[in-house]
């Protein structure tokens, strides 16, 4: 197999993220593929501990009360977030780049659907804690998901590279040696 330039590389990988990424905003694919991922798994796993009916992907009741699963619920803008990452990081190979995202998508999957059954367990339950778990998840645990993920995915897979800083230090390099 022909290697391609690696100013071309560089190109070829910021185009497909950028794509991806306006595509994300006008057709929401990640939600459509990691809702139904999310809700069925929680309502099985509720279903062990209450009673539980599953409206469609919108909504549950569990206990008799009714829980929405919006999208903000299924962290769609995660996996984008995730895959921007894993889309601009250089020296990685194809397949170790789609095992990378795959590994990085299912760990947040797992995360997220925990994290659902803890929240929807804690209001079903009327715990006063509720509020402030819902808070403390939704503006700072769900960052700290991302970035946790991301780091124990790089060591896992003995990624070297640094998302757009490694892509600028090759290119300024390149530009020394032309001087």
């Amino acid at each position: 197999m022909a290697k391609i330039n690696a100013g071309v590389e560089i190109l070829l990988r910021y185009g497909v993220a950028m794509t991806i990424a306006l595509l994300a905003l006008i057709f929401p694919i990640f939600y459509i593929i990691f809702k139904p991922l999310t809700v069925f798994p929680v309502y099985f796993l509720l279903k062990a501990f209450y009673d539980v009916s599953l409206s469609g992907l919108e909504s549950l009741i569990v206990n008799g009360v009714g829980i929405s699963i919006i999208d903000a619920c299924v962290a769609g803008s995660a996996y984008v977030l995730l895959f921007l990452l894993n889309a601009l990081t250089r020296d990685i190979g194809f397949r170790k780049r789609i095992a990378l995202f795959v590994c990085d998508s299912l760990l947040l999957l797992v995360l997220n659907i925990v994290r659902l059954i803890a929240l929807i367990s804690l209001f079903v339950n009327g715990s006063v804690a509720f509020d402030f778990t819902h808070k403390l998840f939704w503006y700072g645990l769900s960052t700290v998901f991302v970035v946790v993920i991301w780091f124990f995915s790089v060591w896992l897979f003995r990624v070297h590279s640094v998302p757009f800083i490694s892509d600028i230090k090759f290119l300024l390099q390149q530009k020394a040696k032309k001087s």
